[in-house]
């Protein structure tokens, strides 16, 4: 049965109970039902033992579930047209902080991955719940920047929950499920396939008020997920990225479509500001700003000149000495304090680029 169907059903007989209990001509009546599924539905006690196996290898684990029909099922993702019948999850679940998903290439740039955990972080620290996938670059980012605010984060997997993907995220995981939630709709061993990624993005971008695409090819998952948010009449933001960049093809066009552009978190806060909650104690009491000036204030006198040489892409320190005109010691010397101090990044092959923090 597909999850549309189980909608329909749920919505016309109101309980799974009362719809196991219903006629065929009950059945007939609600639309084109499947002679297989008919006899699905009016045969269920012939797959029961099949049901509660499953059910107890869920609960051997430790797992929980929800249902679309319990109070506690998140209530967007409730809205859209094939929701999951019920999730298994690891973790707590939280319907009252608004969710917002964030996506992007698992093969990112250095740029694309400083903004992904920086934009992750100033949202959760105002109380947002960051969504993404778990995969490796954009979305491990996301949720790296929302455990560094003491936020929460919600990942949904492509696979069954006891089948970690990628492996190298599976600390991740785990410190995810501690304080934020772990979804899945799929059975508990079941492996991801590339089948199941587009159908989990499905639940990302119905989970969330609104997606934002960090760095996206021209053919990117991330971009099936901004596509389904604006079906669901959620907000679509993108990021900008260097022209001369494949990385950024997918989100300039997003942007092309009329996406939102996105510079600082405040064009998704000034968007949803009648979603955000007074900040609970267990977020973040570290104001932003302790993150972002490092020990330079912002008057121009008081900066290193040499941050007039970066740019928010790497640039090597050729390039840098050259259009200084300072000694190449003093370039090193510098840019080592300001890597110490959280104002410049330093990249493979002796390249440099600004922190995404500094303004």
């Amino acid at each position: 049965m597909g999850n549309t169907l189980y909608k329909k059903l749920i919505d016309r007989f109101q309980s799974p109970e009362t719809v196991l209990t219903a006629s065929k001509a009950e059945f007939e009546s609600i639309g084109k039902i499947s002679t297989k599924t008919l006899y699905g539905l009016l045969h269920h006690k012939l797959f029961m033992e099949q049901a509660k196996i499953e059910l107890e290898q869920i609960f051997k684990n430790h797992i929980h579930i929800v249902t679309l029909n319990d109070a506690f099922y998140p209530v967007l993702l409730k809205q859209i047209q094939d929701p999951p019948p019920f999730l298994t999850y690891y973790g707590t679940l939280d319907n009252e902080s608004p969710c917002v998903s964030i996506v992007g290439s698992r093969t990112a740039t250095s740029y694309g991955l400083s903004t992904s955990e920086n934009l992750s972080f100033k949202l959760a620290s105002k109380g947002f719940q960051i969504v993404s996938g778990l995969a490796r670059g954009i979305d491990a980012m996301a949720h790296k920047g929302a455990l560094r605010a003491k936020g929460k984060t919600i990942a949904v997997l492509g696979s069954g929950l006891k089948k970690i993907y990628p492996k190298e995220n599976e600390s991740l995981f785990h410190e995810i499920a501690e304080t934020g939630t772990i979804f899945s709709e799929f059975k508990v061993n079941a492996d991801p396939i590339p089948g199941h990624f587009p159908v989990r993005n499905r639940i990302i971008a119905g989970l969330s008020c609104g997606s934002i695409v960090v760095e996206a090819a021209k053919r990117s998952g991330s971009l099936i997920t901004a596509r389904l948010a604006s079906e669901y009449n959620r907000e679509v933001f993108a990021v900008p990225g260097s022209i001369k960049s494949k990385k950024s093809e997918g989100t300039h066009s997003l942007l092309k479509q009329g996406a939102k552009l996105v510079e600082t978190e405040m064009d998704i806060i000034d968007e949803f500001h009648h979603f955000i909650h007074k900040k609970k104690e267990t977020l973040s009491q570290v104001p932003l700003e302790s993150s972002e000036s490092g020990s330079y204030p912002g008057r121009i006198q008081d900066r290193p000149r040499i941050l007039n040489f970066l740019e928010p892409y790497p640039v090597h320190i050729d390039i840098i000495i050259e259009k200084s005109g300072m000694k190449s010691s003093e370039v090193a010397s510098q840019l080592l304090d300001l890597e110490l101090e959280g104002l410049v990044n330093r990249h493979q092959g002796n390249c440099y680029s600004i922190s995404e923090d500094y303004h």
